[in-house]
């Protein structure tokens, strides 16, 4: 397992899908996960500090969870199978027993970012996604790095109403 940071949300440049780019501590290795608008626009809240008047859908479950006496313990994007990826969101009920339940990749980097919990990916799907290595490619990562830190959260408007 690799713990990965969220580096950034994004537009795949060829068709404008949103992305959400993880990235290592040491930024060698960046993981694009496409994802949907509304996702992307949950993820960029958070990253920008912003609070919704009244609780979204990934808000919602981390109140539950709360309240229900749970915690999420990790997030891991744990397989991918022609080019979708899979998480697990990993939590101990309220008797202290560890489960875990299967989730959209995107749904579980909201929650875990809301939680402050760690996400990690399996070693086999850093392998199947042919991650760019920062030092082997060093001129495509800037571009991709410049690309990701330039998106704001108003470039999701367009595809998302506020409430």
């Amino acid at each position: 397992m690799i713990q990965m940071q969220v580096g950034g949300l994004g537009f795949d440049p060829r068709n404008l899908s949103p992305l959400v780019l993880l990235r290592d501590a040491e930024e060698m290795n960046f993981l694009p996960i496409w994802i949907g608008v509304f996702e992307a626009a949950s993820i960029a809240m958070v990253l920008q500090g912003m609070t919704p008047p009244r609780p979204m859908t990934h808000d919602l479950l981390a109140t539950f969870i709360h309240e229900l006496g749970g915690q999420v313990d990790r997030v891991l994007i744990n397989d991918i199978k022609d080019g979708t990826f899979f998480s697990l969101i990993e939590y101990t009920n309220k008797e202290g027993k560890k489960n875990s339940v299967d989730s959209r990749p995107s749904d579980a980097i909201a929650l875990a970012l809301r939680l402050n919990v760690p996400i990690f990916v399996s070693e086999a799907v850093m392998v199947q996604a042919k991650l760019v290595n920062a030092e082997k490619d060093a001129e495509e990562s800037k571009k991709f790095k410049d690309f990701i830190e330039n998106i704001k959260p108003e470039d999701f408007t367009k595809y998302y109403k506020k409430d």
